[in-house]
């Protein structure tokens, strides 16, 4: 009778013993998952791919495609807004936000505008008085402003003008240029230092070319204006409210002289 008992008891024993085992394989099964194993995470691919160059890569290409487009008179009226959309869209595959890419307040509201003010009036003199003089005489030729002529006495044209100074202009190409392609080119070196200065540079050899429509002279200055433009981006944290403010504001004080037929060339 006691030797059928321990019997009994030395194989409740084992079994209970056999469960444990098995339950404590499953627990360190779940805990590996959980953990993130090599083989337990099937979107670290698509993490990956979302970072990788060759989408950046493919994403300038397309870039490239537009701005011949352009050239070509197949994109009607301005290219910015395909532009927008597509770096928009490039944000949204990568989860990211305009945000992240510096649209927002610089410190406060008040040091946001104040800057953009003072940036946006210190380019236009710069132009005006410095850069825009010596390329004329470099050149020979003012910037071709044939498609502004129609601002000189006109009001409301100017005022539609002054409006797509604040939209297309200021905000559209800085999101474009600034928020979106130098980013983008700065991430195929990994965001470095040197990566940014070739991003600088790169970035707005293309701005220049896309103010072409004012000859050799207006190119290069709208070009250096831009690359000012970058600078303030990179000087303020890579911060987008800054420049669009002074952005629009050197603008409507071009499109103000236009009007007053004080421009120089006009």
């Amino acid at each position: 009778m006691f030797c059928r008992e321990a019997d009994a008891g030395k194989r409740r024993g084992l079994r209970e013993g056999v469960i444990r085992e098995i339950m404590n394989s499953l627990n360190s099964s779940t805990a590996a998952t959980a953990c993130g194993g090599d083989h337990a995470e099937p979107g670290n691919g698509v993490a990956k791919w979302r970072e990788s160059k060759w989408l950046a890569i493919g994403e300038l290409v397309v870039v490239a495609l537009i701005f011949w487009a352009d050239f070509k008179h197949h994109i009607y009226f301005s290219k910015t807004p395909y532009l927008l959309l597509f770096g928009w869209a490039s944000l949204r595959v990568r989860r990211l936000r305009w945000k992240d890419v510096g649209l927002s307040r610089f410190r406060n509201w008040k040091t946001t505008i104040g800057l953009g003010i003072a940036a946006g009036l210190l380019l236009e003199g710069f132009e005006l008085f410095v850069s825009q003089p010596i390329l004329v005489r470099l050149l020979g030729k003012q910037p071709d402003l044939e498609d502004f002529r129609a601002l000189t006495g006109d009001l409301k044209t100017t005022l539609i003008f002054i409006a797509l100074a604040w939209t297309l202009a200021a905000f559209g190409e800085e999101m474009v240029y600034r928020g979106y392609l130098m980013n983008r080119v700065a991430d195929l070196m990994n965001r470095t230092r040197s990566a940014w200065i070739v991003s600088l540079i790169v970035v707005h050899v293309g701005f220049a070319l896309a103010h072409a429509y004012q000859g050799w002279t207006g190119a290069i200055d709208e070009g250096f204006q831009g690359l000012l433009l970058g600078i303030i981006y990179l000087r303020t944290g890579r911060n987008l409210a800054v420049p669009i403010i002074a952005h629009g504001v050197s603008d409507s004080i071009d499109f103000v002289l236009m009007f007053l037929g004080k421009y120089p060339g006009m």
